[in-house]
């Protein structure tokens, strides 16, 4: 199963970003393998609007079935759930402790979004 994970590195040491549609980055980890790709989002960074969907989206195309991020707003949350992505809203600092949270069952599985559009 693949997880996505917000992020501004390229690495497992990386932060956790808690902005999911601006997040500079999402690594998509694979649970079975423990291998990881990294996937640019740039182009979302300064959006003037839709960030979230478009972010939400390329989670979807990734084939991950979970995200772990700070936040996720209302039109981002729509899209993912359409996915069949789960979300996992976290506080950890970086994607490794968000990953051993994660696979420790530690992590609540999102019902809807946890802030308002354009946060």
């Amino acid at each position: 199963m693949k997880i996505a994970f917000s992020t501004s590195g390229s690495d497992l040491n990386a932060p956790l970003d808690s902005r999911f549609g601006r997040a500079p980055k999402f690594l998509i980890y694979e649970l079975e393998s423990g291998s990881f790709e990294v996937i640019d989002n740039q182009q979302n960074l300064n959006a003037a609007q839709g960030a979230g969907i478009q972010s939400a989206e390329t989670v979807v195309r990734s084939g991950a079935k979970s995200l772990v991020s700070g936040h996720c707003g209302p039109k981002a949350f729509r899209v993912l759930a359409a996915g069949g992505v789960k979300v996992y809203p976290s506080v950890a600092t970086t994607v490794a402790a968000a990953l051993e949270k994660f696979k420790a069952g530690e992590l609540k599985e999102a019902s809807g979004a946890d802030v308002q559009g354009h946060w």
